[in-house]
């Protein structure tokens, strides 16, 4: 009859009760010993990954995101060396974008909150310094705004102002950036830092900016157009800028002929970027008189005797309208005809007159100033693929007619001038297609079945060690130790004792010994020859303690 459960505890107990005390504490220390293991392995196992949440933080920023990650009851570590602060993996974004929304870290710098703790009897020249920090740590909180940038520094040199203009001096600002590894700040970006330093500062200039990276490298140029002398990284920058508008004016209007992706268009711009400036002053010989410009007229007239009275015949004739006008200098020269005239016929008196006429010269001033980077020569090379037919079917190349009309479309795209020697080739070619296998990647090398298998592994490592410490050791050992200590009679003992006894007498009346060293040779000798007996009889022993 199969025994119950609360029997089976009871046999247990009453044979662990049977044991010695020394196999009892044995059995209590290794089953402590089991059972810590194994909790620890679980424990182990159910230990987050933790990763970086953020690092190289200052003593201000560490406290202020620690304080927080205790408010929210986050657990985390620090990193020792490093400052950086670790927390759950699954929990890193997350903290994040928490700790942004308090303004968390800060980076180091200080802005206006400086203003809120002004302390009673501070100077104006505390004053002035603490406001200078402040802004200079809010232009600095902005500029990290910017994705390149890992954190930056912006400094101040703001003279004090004076009364005086021959004294004035102007001020000037110097921004230190670190940039994240891998990441560039482009010309718009660093003009964007500089305008908005300069704008935040009061009389501050944007050519007094300077901007600088960590590797001491100076991002701060001038952009406008007296700059551009001599600065070839710049008008490198815009070659490469005109060639890649024209290139793409040429792509986007062949490709509705041809299928977008069969075309390809190279553009090779000469460039001047010369500056010069011309004045021409020119006249024009003898102009017509109608477009002549009257500077100033000048008349005199003079009758001296009988000039003046009234002469003629009276009658219609003196009644009849004035001639038709005449040009100045025709009027002019008949003006001094009848003078002549006049003064031929005067009998007994004269009469002179004098018309003077000034004319504007007639002159043009031409100023002509030639922009920079104009366009000195075009030269463009463009391939157009063979015409696709339907599947199974080799292409086709384009018709001559087609082709010329192509040729026509690139030409008044780029603004062909063959004054200034453009040049335009198309060339109509089989593309070689480059078949793009997709990458598979190994199940192995997947990031989620990487984390996944980690994770699996590890619990299987955990449940197998706990699985061979209860059923593989401490099992057997308590089995071991629990085994019922089979006992035999007492009278068979006591006659194997008497039997032991008598062969030890038999022995020390043989070797002639007495006393207590014949007592202990006689043992010795016995335990000797028969090992197992002796150890049965002090197991004996200590059972009856």
């Amino acid at each position: 009859m199969a025994a119950t459960p609360e029997q089976s505890f009871s046999n247990l107990a009453q044979r662990f009760n049977e044991l010695p005390i020394t196999r009892k504490f044995a059995i209590l220390v290794s089953l402590a010993a089991a059972i810590a293991l194994v909790a620890g392995l679980f424990m182990w196992a159910r230990t987050p990954d933790y990763r970086v949440l953020f690092s190289n933080l200052s003593e201000r920023d560490g406290g202020s995101v620690v304080t927080a990650l205790q408010q929210m009851n986050i657990p985390y570590k620090m990193a020792e060396g490093s400052g950086a602060i670790l927390v759950p993996a699954e929990q890193v974004y997350d903290l994040r974008f928490r700790l942004a929304s308090q303004g968390l870290p800060r980076g180091g710098a200080v802005g206006f909150e400086l203003m809120d703790n002004a302390k009673l009897g501070m100077t104006q020249f505390q004053e002035q310094v603490t406001y200078q920090r402040a802004l200079e740590g809010e232009l600095a909180r902005t500029i990290q705004a910017l994705s390149p940038v890992e954190s930056a520094r912006v400094h101040l040199a703001i003279p004090k102002p004076s009364v005086f203009i021959r004294d004035k001096q102007a001020p000037s600002a110097s921004v230190l950036v670190s940039l994240y590894p891998g990441r560039v700040l482009d010309v718009a970006q660093v003009n964007a830092i500089v305008h908005m330093v300069s704008s935040s500062v009061p009389e501050l200039t944007a050519d007094n900016v300077t901007v600088v990276d960590q590797a001491g490298r100076l991002l701060s140029v001038k952009t406008d157009a007296s700059s551009l002398k001599g600065l070839n990284a710049n008008q490198l920058d815009y070659l490469r800028e005109i060639e890649a508008y024209y290139a793409k004016r040429v792509e986007s209007i062949v490709s509705p002929i041809v299928g977008e992706g069969n075309v390809r268009a190279e553009v090779r711009a000469d460039l001047d970027f010369s500056e010069s400036e011309s004045t021409s002053e020119s006249y024009r010989p003898n102009p017509a008189a109608e477009q002549q410009a009257v500077r100033s007229r000048q008349s005199v007239q003079s009758i001296n005797g009988d000039g003046g009275q009234a002469a003629g015949i009276p009658g219609a004739l003196t009644n009849q309208p004035p001639g038709p006008a005449t040009a100045p200098l025709a009027a002019q020269a008949g003006a001094n005809a009848g003078a002549a005239t006049g003064q031929g016929q005067a009998g007994s008196g004269s009469r002179r007159e004098e018309n003077t006429i000034n004319f504007e010269l007639d002159r043009t001033i031409r100023h002509v100033k030639e922009p920079l980077g104009r366009v000195k020569r075009l030269s463009v090379a463009v391939v157009v693929n063979y015409r696709q037919q339907e599947e199974g079917q080799a292409a086709k190349p384009l018709a001559p007619e087609e082709l010329q009309q192509v040729t026509n479309l690139v030409r008044e795209a780029m603004g062909f001038n063959q004054e200034r020697g453009d040049t335009v080739n198309v060339v109509n070619a089989a593309f070689t297609e480059t078949k793009v296998e997709p990458v598979e990647t190994p199940l192995w090398k997947d990031p989620s079945n990487v984390a996944f298998a980690k994770e699996a592994l590890k619990n299987l490592l955990v449940i197998g060690l706990a699985f061979y410490l209860v059923f593989g050791v401490l099992r057997p050992l308590l089995k071991d130790w629990m085994k019922a200590t089979e006992k035999k009679p007492v009278m068979e003992t006591a006659g194997e004792e008497m039997d032991l006894l008598a062969a030890f007498d038999a022995k020390l009346a043989q070797k002639e010994l007495s006393g207590y060293d014949a007592h202990i040779a006689s043992v010795r000798e016995f335990a000797k020859q028969n090992p197992k007996a002796a150890a049965d009889i002090i197991k004996e022993w200590m059972a009856k303690e």
